[in-house]
Order: structure tokens, then C-alpha cells, then sequence
């Protein structure tokens, strides 16, 4: 799994960061004022990449947060079988399945080049090209 880290205290809404071991994208970070004795706290509300489901963290501001590395690839579309189309990569010439989104649904065709992203091993395909 490719991930770089960061402080808790430095990510922003919208910054991916890896809660329990599932990417996520930030939608709301609080930060408290630190203690007489002791750090400022981060709370980060975060919604699950793959799955959607929501994550909520506490976690000092000077602890490490993983955040995943993205790849962003092209590929053209095959065939299509209900909710998945059968795709190529446009760099390696290889072939596989991914599920089509609900907002892409009526867009997908037969040669039409889609973007996907590759995120901990999961293929998404995310927009149109």
C-alpha cells in the first residue's frame, strides 16, 4: 500500500488521508485549543472512497495521519454488462472489470475513454475523459 504521512493538525477538508485502514476524503475538520497540560485535538469527520460510509476520528494535532497515494489512470471501455464495464488500460494494455457509478450511468458506451483511480488495490472509475 503506497501512502506518504502528515500531521493531524495539517490537513484541510477535501485532503485524503487512511482511517482504520480504509482511504477517505475529509469533509470537516475541529480543532480544540490545547489544554493547560496538555496538545490540541483534531477531530476529523471523513466519508469512506470505496464504500461511503462515514468515519470520525480524535486524534491529537502532532500524531501522524497516512494519506494514500492515488493513481490516476485512463482507459477505454470494452464492453458493457449491466452495472460493470469491461475495460483497457490505455498504458498497459490490460483488461478488467470496474463498476459503473451512479452519476456516469447513462453516459457509458461501448470506445468511450473513462478516468479510474487506483486506490489501496480498489479500481473506481470516477469520470468521463
Amino acid at each position: 500500500m503506497e501512502q506518504k504521512s502528515t500531521n493531524a493538525g495539517s490537513l484541510k477538508v477535501g485532503n485524503f488521508c487512511i482511517i482504520d485502514g480504509i482511504a477517505c476524503t475529509v469533509k470537516s475538520i475541529q480543532t480544540s485549543k490545547t489544554g493547560k497540560h496538555g496538545h490540541a485535538k483534531c477531530r476529523i469527520e471523513a466519508i469512506s472512497i470505496v464504500e461511503g460510509q462515514k468515519k470520525v476520528i480524535v486524534v491529537p494535532a502532532h500524531d501522524k495521519i497516512f494519506i494514500p497515494i492515488i493513481e490516476k489512470k485512463t482507459a477505454q471501455v470494452l464492453s458493457i454488462h449491466g452495472e460493470t464495464a469491461n475495460v483497457m488500460d490505455m498504458d498497459t494494455f490490460e483488461t478488467f472489470d470496474l463498476k459503473i457509478p451512479e452519476d456516469v450511468k447513462g453516459t457509458v458506451t461501448e470506445g468511450v475513454q473513462v478516468i479510474y483511480w487506483n486506490v489501496q488495490g480498489n479500481m473506481l472509475m470516477r469520470q468521463i475523459k
